[in-house]
């Protein structure tokens, strides 16, 4: 088997031809800074590209001229400053567990927890605004329940 047919049974070509015409159509455009209201679809414990633990998040907006666009939160864990930050935005959640670190594995569990506890019952009015050296800043400003 040759290196293309290999990518061809490993690799999903329709999903990805899909993906590169929502690509061209503008739906992967890059979201300015501003306030929106969102929903969270992803949130959960990875790995960084440089292999450190990182909180990672996914909103996707609900509304507005970037309605279905998606905004996305990565707070490295590997020292005690970006821990307080990330354990300070998860509390703004509003998911009514109690956020504290004891391990990674049970952070990442916690993670799970709070997903669960939101999803498809709270949204959020975003604060994503540009801060030092460049990096963006994110704070909930409002807390809505869809139920």
């Amino acid at each position: 088997m040759n290196l293309w047919d290999k990518f061809d049974k490993q690799i999903d070509v329709n999903g990805l031809k899909e993906d590169e015409q929502n690509s061209s159509s503008g739906s992967f455009r890059e979201v300015p800074h501003g306030n929106y209201e969102v929903k969270i679809e992803k949130l959960e414990l990875v790995e960084s590209s440089k292999g450190d633990p990182m909180v990672s998040i996914w909103f996707r907006i609900l509304s507005g001229d970037f309605a279905n666009s998606m905004i996305f939160y990565n707070q490295v864990i590997n020292k005690g400053f970006g821990l307080h930050k990330a354990n300070e935005f998860l509390r703004s959640l509003d998911s009514g567990i109690e956020v504290e670190f004891k391990s990674f594995r049970q952070y990442g569990e916690l993670l799970m927890d709070i997903r669960e506890a939101i999803d498809g019952k709270l949204e959020y009015n975003l604060a994503y605004t540009e801060g030092k050296k460049g990096f963006s800043n994110y704070e909930i400003e409002e807390v809505f329940e869809t139920e």
